[in-house]
């Protein structure tokens, strides 16, 4: 009978179906299936008397926890002794059994029988065991190596609340969640994507409270992923989103596992990518994004004043700009006149419209910000600091720019730095450099149009079904609970009603 042959189009590679009963051709196999890689490490012992078992362990470096491998897979085949004193000896096919059963102490031991899982273990940080005349190899759970600690939230810190934050290994992330949700009902749904990679994906959700609907449109979307490579959330990101062209977030990444809690509890389904340390959750609607978790670590009444200056932030870094150029250019009257003095006399030696003026102003700024934040992290801060005020001093006292127009600049990217979320903060970013184009041409009803088109736009969004401006719009009263103020704890008694259609009530 033809053995049946895989082939590996990304190495052009051949290897069968099906493991050989010979150890020689499965490591012949395997070494060629991996190129002969260096970090492919094979052991070959011999163990049992008076029938001597040629048995192998092969695992790649780097992947493993050498302590488990040594002490309790290797030294319990070699040191074995009972094996010895069986009335019949075994046979190969019964052997891996055996040692399944009697000798090896991990917590995890299957037994696997083609060629393609094998391979995808040994990439996964486990350690295989072949026995010599088996056509069956034994599946050992040994991942480790050298891994990031636990550390400090950086890019969402607080003063209150948890201070740890995800880290890029898969079981870590989901065992911090599982820490604080201790309920049977939380699942996790594991899957592959990526040909080449094969990265590890979790899907994580409180079934029972978590809709169907919802639920199923997840997995439709991760399966329809064909791709060599995922190297990340940011792929996984771009595939499912509802809007590839739009600039706001429709999806919402966290690296705070008490965020992630938080948004299961509602209803909302957790996408975990191995190697990544920033979850997706979905679907996300746009209050999520002025949100941060101290909100609610926080007295009540002091989380929704803060959530009101990051609106009232927002709209600046947003509109800032474009309405001080329609105010100058277009509509004076509006300005009081001492004012209006003070800033016609400062323009008097500055060559540039106000347009260009701005643009200028603002695209330096973005270029001190980008340097700040790639280069190392103490050259980074006095870049950003002393590049701004040297520049701007420098600019005003040469003419170049206002004085009122580095205020502006000044005041805008200070507002920025309010919004908690930094996909958010760059899709404002970019709208804001649109406002000023369409206030420098209009006035006044260039803002106003460009605002009408925004929102129009903005209502049109979906997040996995979701509007994106729910609950404002739709309007629902009682998700208002949670929405621009939060309302104390014993009045936050629903879940959102567009998010979780099973379980509405939290009492």
């Amino acid at each position: 009978m033809q053995q049946k042959v895989s082939f590996d189009d990304t190495n052009n590679t051949q290897y069968p179906e099906e493991l050989s009963s010979s150890i020689d051709t499965n490591i012949q196999h395997i070494k060629q299936a991996f190129g002969n890689s260096g970090d492919l490490i094979i052991r070959e012992f011999s163990m049992g008397k008076p029938l001597l078992h040629n048995v192998a362990s092969i695992y790649v470096n780097g992947l493993i926890d050498k302590e488990i491998m040594g002490n309790f897979i290797i030294e319990k085949l070699m040191n074995d002794t009972n094996i010895n004193n069986l009335e019949e000896p075994l046979s190969p096919n019964k052997l891996g059994t055996y040692i399944k059963d009697h000798i090896i102490t991990i917590t995890s031991v299957e037994i696997v029988s083609d060629m393609k899982n094998l391979l995808s273990n040994l990439l996964s940080g486990q350690t295989i065991v072949l026995v010599d005349g088996s056509s069956e190899a034994l599946n050992c759970a040994s991942q480790g190596g050298e891994l990031r600690s636990i550390s400090e939230p950086t890019a969402e810190s607080s003063v209150r609340g948890p201070k740890e934050s995800f880290t890029e290994s898969l079981i870590t992330n989901t065992s911090m969640v599982r820490r604080r949700i201790k309920s049977p009902n939380l699942w996790l749904e594991t899957r592959r994507l990526g040909k080449i990679t094969q990265t590890e994906i979790g899907i994580m959700y409180l079934n029972g409270i978590v809709s169907d609907k919802l639920l199923n449109e997840v997995r439709e979307r991760l399966d329809k992923i064909d791709v060599d490579e995922i190297l990340g959330s940011n792929t996984i990101e771009e595939w499912i989103t509802d809007d590839v062209y739009t600039p706001w977030p429709t999806i919402f990444v966290t690296e705070r596992p008490d965020v992630v809690t938080g948004n299961l509890l509602e209803g909302r389904v957790a996408i975990f990518v191995d190697g990544t340390p920033n979850p997706l959750i979905v679907p996300a609607t746009w209050n999520q994004f002025i949100q941060t978790a101290e909100d609610y670590y926080l007295r009540w009444s002091i989380s929704g004043f803060l959530r009101f200056i990051r609106i009232v932030s927002f709209l600046i870094t947003l509109l800032g700009p474009s309405l001080f150029i329609a105010f100058v250019s277009f509509h004076p009257e509006l300005i009081p006149t001492p004012l209006l003095i003070n800033i016609a006399a400062q323009r008097q030696s500055i060559p540039f419209p106000i347009i260009i003026e701005a643009l200028l102003m603002e695209f330096t700024f973005e270029v001190l910000r980008e340097a700040g934040v790639r280069m190392p992290r103490p050259v980074g801060q006095a870049v950003s600091i002393v590049g701004a005020l040297v520049l701007g001093e420098a600019a005003v006292s040469a003419g170049i720019v206002s004085s009122a127009m580095v205020i502006v600049v000044a005041a805008t990217a200070i507002a920025s730095f309010t919004i908690p979320h930094y996909s958010l903060t760059d899709a404002t970013r970019l709208l804001r450099f649109m406002m000023m184009i369409l206030a420098s041409t209009f006035g006044l009803y260039g803002i106003g149009l460009g605002v009408i088109l925004l929102v129009a736009h903005t209502v049109s969004l979906r997040s996995f079904g979701i509007p994106y401006l729910a609950p404002f719009a739709p309007l629902i009263i009682t998700d208002q609970q949670d929405a621009i103020l939060r309302l104390p704890k014993p009045f936050m008694s629903k879940r959102p009603q567009l998010i979780s259609q099973k379980r509405k009530n939290r009492n």
